[in-house]
């Protein structure tokens, strides 16, 4: 399992790879191994604000259906069409699998999240 220490990662198996006030989301790579193969992303509205810890879709994979949760609060400026190859969730979660692109509004809260080693500890790897 890969697990880049530039990122930072939340218990619900999310990460965030921050650049000025814009983060890039999607799910790691042991969610996306836990879930299976990913066959459809559903991200309802591409502007939407959402609140740390609310949803901003759900992944759909062959095992099950769950929701994508949002480590940080703020507006959704784009979301990646990852509909045109989902595999790529499984292949490459933290380069073209990538979800959504988040403008934070309030980067206090990316103090809460994890660091690699916290998250590697979490799932026992």
């Amino acid at each position: 399992m890969n697990f880049p220490a530039d990122l930072l990662y939340t218990s619900d198996h999310e990460w965030i790879r921050v650049e000025g006030d814009v983060g890039t989301i999607g799910v790691t790579d042991h969610a996306q191994g836990e879930l299976g193969d990913v066959v459809y992303v559903d991200i309802p509205d591409a502007s939407a604000t959402v609140a740390k810890g609310g949803t901003f879709g759900s992944i759909e994979a062959v095992k099950t259906v769950a929701d994508l949760y949002a480590p940080v609060s703020g507006q959704l400026v784009e979301v990646n069409n990852v509909n045109a190859a989902p595999d790529s969730v499984n292949k490459d979660p933290y380069g073209d699998g990538w979800l959504v692109k988040i403008k934070i509004s309030d980067p206090s809260e990316l103090e809460g999240l994890l660091k690699v080693d916290a998250y590697k500890a979490l799932i026992g790897a």
